[in-house]
């Protein structure tokens, strides 16, 4: 009994904040995710607890889950009393309109461009605060005299917690986040998700269209009767009504055909808060090693011995993300071979090698420096190009970043920089320079079977000449 009538009054608590119009529009944002279906499914588990939920785009395929509108102080307010009874993550935050695009949730709702009213008060004097009525509502569960109210709320938080992907009880580990099930939808919902495909999510349609053989036009983004045709062909031969518009799970139906290279691999999301990344990886052969800042090492657990992963994460400017770019060049697992590229406040590095390939992508926001690095064996460059995309495209920043002297009172081997061996020179011959232009003479030992031959550690150097005879090489 006491657990229905706690339930009730959250119910009446929250519906008590949707009679409030706001005078700025404000709103409280829960979590964001770079798939709409997630997205949605989350909004559908807030909206069985609370009322005035919304869903945005972000832009670049990013969807928001949000809370309002609001005054800015209502705004505060509401969410302070939220999270002190477990129906929000902790981390949520106030944000305003102008972070938001399109609307798609509720359906035909369009809060960003209405006007705020003034919160409608109550005609008498005693008109109860936000803050007030929460402590009104936790007396009455206190005064029940049970711990069934208790219970109430603990129920109530593990499914806000089951909702909220990012919600983990331990953050001492890195967390596996559960796949949510994508819901069916109608037709009319199929056409409204469609429209909110940005511009790479329906190329990476057509991409996919193209490689099951549906679809022979263009990769324009441009959904228009080829690209029409060939959902209907997809649908036909996969059992589904050929109706040319492809609900998100028969979209996610397709894209799992497609990327299916991808089998084995286990590739599931990743929830790391100590280095504040959130990011798909493939757990069937990488597993959480340990904390070196600014990485965090996930090594191969499976059959593939050369895989392996790392999260970068640290505090620091732009001075800071040149020096990681440099950095990063001198460690055995990005190899010298292979384009590598700065620009403004993001690098990116690819190295191969007989072995190897390591790709690595890193940028700065916000006063922290952000990444990762995929390392797979050559010659498998269709799944490590998929994989790639898979990692790349649900890379997420979350709050926190690795503490930078963590470990600094360890003795550091001087071969190591956090964990991992630097690039050093097979061997090394002294040489002499015989003429003005440069040109020195040194072992024919010192250049057989290397790739790559410097002076003084700074300066390539070519083979001209060898001597076997002699034993001497040019330079």
């Amino acid at each position: 009994m006491t657990r229905t009538v706690l339930s009730f009054l959250l119910v009446l608590f929250f519906s008590a904040f949707t009679a409030s119009a706001q005078q700025q529009s404000s709103w409280i944002q829960l979590e964001s995710h770079p798939n709409l279906a997630v997205t949605q499914q989350a909004i559908r588990a807030y909206g069985a607890q609370i009322e005035d939920v919304n869903g945005f785009a972000l832009g670049a395929g990013w969807y928001a889950v949000a809370l309002g509108p609001y005054s800015a102080e209502e705004a505060e307010s509401v969410m302070i009393s939220l999270r002190e009874n477990g129906l929000i993550p902790r981390d949520s935050y106030v944000a305003e309109s102008a972070n938001y695009q399109q609307q798609f949730w509720p359906v035909g709702a369009n809060f960003l461009d209405q006007p705020a009213t003034e919160t409608a008060q109550d005609s008498t004097d005693d008109s109860i605060e936000v803050t007030e009525l929460a402590q009104a509502l936790a007396d009455t569960a206190a005064a029940a005299g049970d711990d069934t109210a208790t219970d109430t709320g603990a129920d109530t938080e593990t499914q806000m917690a089951q909702a909220d992907t990012g919600t983990q009880a331990d953050t001492s580990q890195p967390q596996v986040v559960a796949e949510p099930e994508i819901p069916e939808e109608t037709q009319y919902e199929a056409r409204q998700s469609e429209a909110r495909l940005t511009a790479e999510e329906r190329r990476q349609l057509q991409v996919a269209l193209q490689w099951s053989g549906h679809y022979e036009g263009a990769i324009d983004a441009a959904i228009g009767p080829g690209t029409r045709g060939a959902m209907a062909d997809w649908q036909r031969s996969n059992g589904h009504e050929p109706t040319g518009v492809m609900t998100t799970r028969q979209r996610a139906e397709l894209l799992g055909q497609y990327n299916s290279v991808l089998d084995g691999l286990d590739i599931r999301t990743v929830r790391d808060t100590e280095a504040g990344v959130q990011m798909r990886m493939p757990l069937g052969v990488v597993g959480f090693d340990r904390y070196e800042p600014p990485f965090a090492h996930y090594e191969a657990t499976g059959d593939i011995s050369e895989a392996r992963v790392l999260l970068i994460s640290q505090p620091g400017d732009r001075n800071t993300l040149l020096g990681l770019y440099d950095i990063m060049q001198t460690l055995r697992i990005v190899p010298e071979n292979g384009p590598r590229e700065i620009s403004g406040n993001s690098f990116s590095l690819t190295g191969r090698n007989a072995s190897i390939v390591s790709q690595t992508q890193a940028s700065l926001e916000n006063g922290q420096v952000k990444g990762f690095t995929l390392i797979w064996p050559a010659g498998d460059e269709d799944r490590r190009t998929r994989l790639f995309e898979e990692m790349q495209a649900s890379f997420q920043r979350l709050g926190g970043v690795l503490d930078p002297g963590a470990g600094a009172d360890e003795v550091q081997n001087v071969d190591l920089v956090s964990g991992l061996e630097i690039r050093r020179p097979k061997l090394s011959r002294s040489g002499f320079y015989v003429d003005q232009s440069g040109t020195v003479v040194t072992t024919l030992e010192a250049v057989q079977g290397c790739e790559r031959v410097t002076l003084d550690e700074d300066y390539n150097a070519r083979v001209i000449g060898i001597d076997e005879g002699l034993g001497i090489a040019v330079l």
